[in-house]
């Protein structure tokens, strides 16, 4: 990594998911066009990664096929610098054969890679949502209480063996400390090569807390498993978001936010774009006496192979 890339922090944002329905706000988008204005407004922000999800336009819906994302992909790319990053963790309700095949298929630089097999709660949203639009919501909400997010070693092994021919490097989504182990497992193999790009998710109920002990935990065991060999990112969702990024931040890694991770811009307030959230850590991490990184550090720091070797 050159001295100017050095000590930069990467923004990675993350425009919509598939945890959030479109009852929970107006803002989070589910229309191509929605999608395209979301993430070209995060990266002018200072967002060096789009990390992209595709929706029913109909009823905001998770819709795992290529030709979902090839109604927006082009377009962002077309209109931005930043490094595109296509999920592979799609919906877990999802087989893993769907969910690899946007990746596998478009070839981004980056992928995102679920490193484990979880329980993925998002029953107790019905708490505090009780109205909603679409049918499709209430149950896919209630149906998560007897809900594992399969990622076995066996399914993990699968997406990187299909992606890998592709120069296509991963966001290794770790939900737990044993995700760190499982990657230790496929670094040990020689299945990934340094340097491994962890994000931390903090939050979700059936993985790690959110108590600052946590994040220091995390980091810690990346530390002694990775050494230099890794680069650190971390998501809190919800209400945690900014301020696990600024821990984060402080301890020299790198943050990830967004629509997907979480809907709000300060207590009670609806962010209004995925670019609000970025506008907010920025000013974190500028207050910290540290730089954003652009697309370009990101891709020195990651190792990404450049967007003029995408499938789209």
């Amino acid at each position: 990594m050159s001295k100017a890339a050095t000590g930069k922090v990467v923004i990675t944002c993350a425009v919509t998911g598939a945890i959030h329905t479109p009852s929970m706000s107006e803002y989070l988008p589910i229309t191509p066009q929605q999608i395209i204005d979301d993430a070209l407004g995060a990266a002018e922000a200072g967002a060096a990664i789009l990390h992209l999800h595709a929706r029913n336009p109909e009823n905001g819906k998770p819709d795992q096929t290529p030709e979902a994302f090839m109604k927006f992909l082009p377009q962002i790319k077309q209109a931005t610098n930043a490094a595109i990053n296509i999920t592979t963790g799609g919906s877990p309700y999802m087989k893993v054969e769907e969910r690899v095949l946007p990746a596998q298929m478009l070839k981004p630089e980056v992928a995102s890679l679920n490193m484990g097999s979880i329980n993925f709660g998002l029953f107790h949203l019905l708490e505090k949502y009780k109205d909603f639009k679409f049918d499709w919501e209430k149950p896919h909400l209630e149906a998560t209480k007897d809900l594992v997010f399969r990622n076995s070693f066996k399914d993990i092994e699968f997406i990187l063996k299909t992606c890998y021919a592709n120069n296509t490097r991963f966001e290794f989504e770790c939900y737990d400390i044993a995700h760190l182990y499982n990657l230790k497992h496929f670094a040990d193999r020689g299945l990934v090569k340094p340097p491994f790009f962890v994000q931390s998710v903090f939050g979700i109920l059936g993985g790690i807390g959110t108590h600052p002990e946590d994040v220091q935990h995390m980091k810690r065991t990346a530390d002694r498993l990775f050494g230099s060999d890794y680069r650190w990112s971390v998501l809190g969702a919800g209400a945690s978001q900014l301020r696990i990024a600024a821990q984060a931040a402080a301890l020299g890694g790198n943050v990830r936010v967004g629509l997907e991770d979480s809907l709000w811009a300060g207590k009670g307030k609806l962010a209004k774009s995925s670019a609000d959230q970025v506008r907010l850590v920025r000013k974190i991490i500028e207050g910290l006496g540290l730089e954003v990184a652009t697309p370009d550090d990101a891709r020195e720091i990651l190792s990404l192979k450049g967007g003029a070797s995408v499938n789209f």
